[in-house]
């Protein structure tokens, strides 16, 4: 195996600084989304209105995962860096892995959300389609 780097580690910093922006930016749209269809909810009690709740609170703790996943592997990124910088070679390239394995875990969490992201707006779309046809 060759000599694992300081500069190996180093660059997933940006990858990873990037994926968590977007997962924060998701983060805060569930949310906004949430407070607006709950008081919307607290006004009509609509069913659909409590599906889409629903829907929104699986994708929000799916979400919370891919963070969580995402900040160990930074971490375990900058350990593999005090790993390597104070000698322990082998124990960094163990680190190195295991922040590679929760980064992939977080990537598939997000395929997993968004999965379930197309199935709710393929439901609204047809509720859409199912409004004009009704409509001819």
């Amino acid at each position: 195996m060759e000599q694992l780097t300081l500069t190996t580690p180093a660059l997933l910093f940006s990858a990873i600084s990037l994926i968590m922006l977007a997962y924060t930016n998701r983060f805060l749209a569930y949310a906004s989304v949430i407070r607006n269809l709950h008081d919307r909810y607290l006004k009509e009690y609509d069913d659909s209105l409590l599906r889409q709740i629903n829907n929104l609170k699986q994708r929000l703790h799916l979400t919370k995962w891919m963070q969580v996943f995402g900040i160990t592997s930074l971490l375990f990124c900058v350990l593999t860096m005090f790993l390597i910088y104070v000698g322990y070679q082998l124990i960094a390239i163990y680190a190195f892995g295991l922040g590679l394995i929760l980064l992939l875990i977080s990537l598939a969490l997000l395929i997993k959300e968004i999965q379930i992201s197309t199935r709710a707006l393929q439901h609204h779309i047809a509720d859409i389609e199912e409004y004009l046809e009704n409509k001819k």
